[in-house]
């Protein structure tokens, strides 16, 4: 039983750090950058508020800077009832806001408002963020414009935002520890309110802030792929596509048209997530896949050449199987030497996995070398992308056979045409080098010439 519970003890340790190596690069990307996240007041409804304040409070912590914009839709309709008032807001908030129902937007913008700083005011008992000390600032940063009278209907004090004050946000984030916050409502220089929809000014409010991220918190998780899986990275132009295509439920279908209206308009990635996965906001931003559909301009998977700046990310790659025996210790003066010969996948500016390309054209012959997949994105595709690469490469410089030399991953090279073949089938060269204490077993593959 000690035994046992040592194993555990050890293997709980082991994972720790593993996880911690692994969203390394990812705080180390976002730290000075600005998050812009937005939520609708059935986020507060469906009891989700506590544990979102507390993962925000950690990327706080991490020196992320965020602006927190709620919705109020909900809230509203709910107190327009309990008037007699049986007026529906609906998602985009394309209808009109009498005099009694931008009341009924005040009071509920002001309750949820007090409800998120009580949140971030009570120190967070009994969790990871624990004594954190996170002010939330609100203010007066929306200026708003009427929308006026469309197609014969006036639209009262439903507003659009006219712009957001840059200057003031950005001073009151660079305090430290502070979380801005913003309602749904928006101020004329004549000191009009306006009832102002989530969607619009929460993308406003990224694209003037030049943020990041914008991220959006609904019961939806994101668009679905044919097979039922979520789609995790949609491109801009797909996005559009698919918002008129009348496939999507009107909630997803409004998110995604904002998200991609951010994209086009400067913000680096949008994203639909559910609160209804605790810690959602954490697994999206620091797991490679994530848990929702993010908007890019493009796909963020490339596959290029390594330059000097990624030196760096390759030793980091390296290492740990180096450590364990799996590849032959290789000095950095090496790697530079070296680097036009490696290829890297890189995805959303993290390096996750490397190969390296030897060529011998006196025997027409080329070494697959130093095929690493992180951990965390093995098992999807990645190291068959990067052996298709490296051996088209191979192929372009003339070589009729590509080799590779391993300890721990022979059948993973037996299912992709590798057949184990002994030292005298190697290029002279290498069968001078060959580390036969090691033992490395041998394995070529025939490559196919048109």
């Amino acid at each position: 039983m000690e035994l046992d519970r040592y194993n555990t003890c050890e293997n709980s340790q082991t994972q720790f750090v593993r996880w911690f190596r692994e969203v390394a690069p990812y705080v180390h990307a976002f730290r000075g950058k600005t998050f812009v996240i937005a939520f609708d007041g059935d986020l507060i409804q469906y009891g989700a508020l506590n544990a979102l304040v507390q993962d925000l409070s950690l990327l706080s912590a991490l020196g992320i800077k965020l602006v927190l914009i709620h919705g109020s839709r909900p809230q509203v309709n709910d107190q327009l009832k309990l008037k007699g008032i049986y007026k529906i807001f609906d998602r985009g908030l394309m209808a009109p806001t009498d005099a009694a129902a931008l009341e009924c937007a005040k009071e509920a913008a002001g309750e949820i408002r007090l409800d998120i700083e009580a949140s971030f005011s009570q120190g967070l008992p009994n969790t990871p963020m624990s004594h954190s000390k996170i002010k939330v600032i609100s203010g007066n940063f929306v200026t708003a414009r009427p929308v006026g009278v469309l197609n014969g209907v006036d639209f009262q004090n439903t507003g659009k935002v006219r712009k957001i004050d840059v200057e003031a946000i950005n001073f009151a984030i660079e305090k430290g520890s502070s979380v801005v916050l913003l309602s749904p409502l928006g101020f004329s220089p004549t000191g009009d309110a306006f009832h102002l929809a989530l969607e619009e000014l929460a993308t406003s409010t990224a694209v003037a802030l030049r943020a990041e991220k914008l991220i959006f918190l609904s019961s939806s998780k994101g668009v679905y792929n044919d097979d039922g899986s979520i789609d995790t990275e949609l491109a801009r132009a797909d996005a559009d596509i698919l918002t008129a295509s009348n496939k999507l439920d009107e909630e997803t279908c409004e998110f995604l048209k904002y998200a991609s209206l951010a994209v086009k308009r400067g913000v680096a990635r949008a994203h639909i997530l559910s609160y209804s996965l605790d810690g959602s906001v954490l697994l999206e931003i620091f797991t490679h896949d994530g848990v929702g559909t993010m908007v890019v301009e493009d796909n963020l998977d490339d596959l290029r050449s390594a330059t000097i700046d990624d030196v760096g990310a390759i030793i980091s790659l390296i290492e740990p199987l180096e450590t364990d025996g799996t590849l032959v210790p290789r000095p950095k003066r090496l790697i530079e030497r070296d680097l036009e010969k490696f290829t890297v996948l890189e995805h959303d500016g993290i390096i996750y996995g490397c190969a390296a390309l030897y060529m011998f054209p006196n025997e027409q012959m080329a070494e697959l070398a130093c095929l690493i997949v992180h951990p965390e994105w093995q098992s999807t595709g990645e190291g068959e992308l990067l052996l298709r690469h490296i051996e088209s490469r191979a192929k372009n410089l003339g070589a009729r056979r590509i080799f590779a030399l391993t300890t721990k991953t022979s059948h993973w090279f037996l299912k992709r045409g590798f057949v184990q073949c002994g030292i005298q089938d190697l290029p002279k060269e290498k069968q001078t080098s060959y580390n036969r204490s090691r033992n490395s077993l041998i394995f070529i593959k025939n490559i196919k010439h048109d």
